[in-house]
């Protein structure tokens, strides 16, 4: 993943000038990457593009429970099935 260097600030600089961040940040929509201890560590992202991958996110759970249905189908016989009422008087 490329990251721009301009984006990227140091967690002790994002605390001196957050709300200045924040303000660039709805103003350009540009994530901005956070340094702790040279390590990145975490990212600020505008909350309507946060909010896109969360339904993205979601959307991938739905289609990962799709394939297990489906393959659970694939083996689904219905002349094997069992009647609710012979099952009750076992």
């Amino acid at each position: 993943m490329l990251v721009e260097t301009r984006r990227i600030l140091p967690i002790t600089r994002l605390q001196r000038e957050l709300t200045q961040t924040v303000r660039e940040l709805s103003e350009t929509g540009e994530p901005v990457y956070i340094l702790k201890n040279n390590t990145m560590e975490a990212v600020l992202l505008p909350f309507e593009e946060y909010e896109y991958l969360a339904n993205l996110e979601e959307m991938f759970e739905y289609f990962e429970i799709d394939d297990i249905v489906q393959k659970r189908l694939s083996g689904y016989d219905p002349r094997k099935n069992i009647p609710w009422s012979e099952i009750r008087e076992e």
